[in-house]
């Protein structure tokens, strides 16, 4: 009867799936040039050149991944505040970081030059935003439970990634929590790891009061009003989010661009002077109108279709060569 064989066929199941797994592991390695980690028992991870394993498969033919050094321990660097511009690629360096050290103690190869792994007993993650309808709980309300239940839980050999901490309030509300957060794991007694990745430019003052809190950001360079990520992790903070300069690079109307520009600009001075130069309603009562021009889109196809409608004598104009203007206009638009 089979029934008599069934312990030797699951044993059987059994090396057959490990074997598998450790042959995936080893052609991953070599197709993809990972090193071999060096667990230990310390409270430190030092990283070497990490990447990414699933965005560096992604990338366009002839674009390399741009490698990041990660090093954290509970003496020096506990925790690193991360900041620079939407799209610069401090998620991606948090889930790597997260992504390395799982893959070190699983006994795989990791993608990065060399890795010092102290044994990590718990990775808790902050990262990402998204409600709970049917709960009745909003993005930050899942926030706030998911950020509590790692603070409640934490350990001395945890490792703690929180991406964009309080973001989902007012924004003083949300520098204060963020702060007291960093605060606390700082002066705990098991002194996580933590990378906390944030817009919050006031974060970059905690490291002259906390011994363990070093700033980094993934720079960038400006040409030309334009911003080119870099995608390099160095040292100390950065003042900027370039969130106008993204929203410019995704297609939002050049008018609420160079509107939102202005408005910066007038907060900006009152910021440095402590008060607002203008009102609020001032800018209330000088704000984009809701119906935007159709001319101000810099587009060429649209500044020709403003051409040939602006040459266009419609008071002498045919019903047919009103029909064959909108079939040019047609055409130029599939173009």
């Amino acid at each position: 009867s089979i029934v008599d064989y069934i312990p030797v066929i699951q044993m059987n199941a059994s090396i057959v799936a490990r074997i598998d797994c450790l042959r995936s592991f080893a052609v991953a390695a070599i197709e993809n040039n990972y090193c071999r980690p060096v667990p230990d028992d310390s409270k430190r991870i030092d990283i070497k050149e990490g990447r990414h394993p699933v965005i560096e498969k992604q990338l366009p033919a002839g674009e390399s991944y741009v490698p990041n050094d990660i090093f954290l321990d509970d003496e020096e660097q506990q925790i690193i505040i991360l900041t620079g511009p939407n799209m610069s690629g401090k998620s991606a360096l948090l889930r790597q970081t997260a992504l390395i050290t799982l893959m070190a103690q699983c006994g795989c190869y990791v993608p990065a030059a060399s890795a010092h792994i102290g044994v990590v007993d718990k990775i808790f993650t902050r990262v990402g935003a998204s409600d709970n309808i049917s709960l009745g709980e909003s993005t930050f309300m899942v926030e706030m439970t998911e950020t509590a239940s790692i603070l409640n839980n934490l350990s001395d050999r945890s490792l703690i990634l929180l991406d964009e901490i309080g973001r989902g309030t007012s924004t003083y509300d949300g520098i204060s929590i963020a702060w007291a957060i960093v605060e606390y794991l700082h002066e705990c007694r098991m002194r996580p790891k933590t990378l906390f990745a944030t817009h919050y430019h006031e974060l970059n003052e905690m490291e002259t009061s906390f011994r363990r809190v070093r700033n980094y950001n993934v720079s960038i360079m400006e040409s030309e009003n334009r911003i080119i990520f870099l995608r390099k992790l160095k040292r100390g903070g950065s003042e900027h989010s370039f969130g106008i300069h993204v929203a410019r690079m995704a297609g939002v109307p050049v008018s609420v661009v160079k509107r939102a520009e202005e408005i910066l600009s007038e907060l900006e001075q009152s910021h440095e002077k402590q008060e607002l130069t203008r009102p609020v309603d001032d800018f209330i009562n000088k704000r984009e109108g809701l119906q935007l021009s159709f001319f101000q889109l810099d587009d060429p196809v649209l500044r020709q279709i403003r051409d040939e409608i602006m040459e266009t004598d419609i008071n002498n104009l045919t019903p047919v060569e009103a029909l064959n203007k909108l079939y040019n206009i047609q055409r130029l638009l599939r173009k």
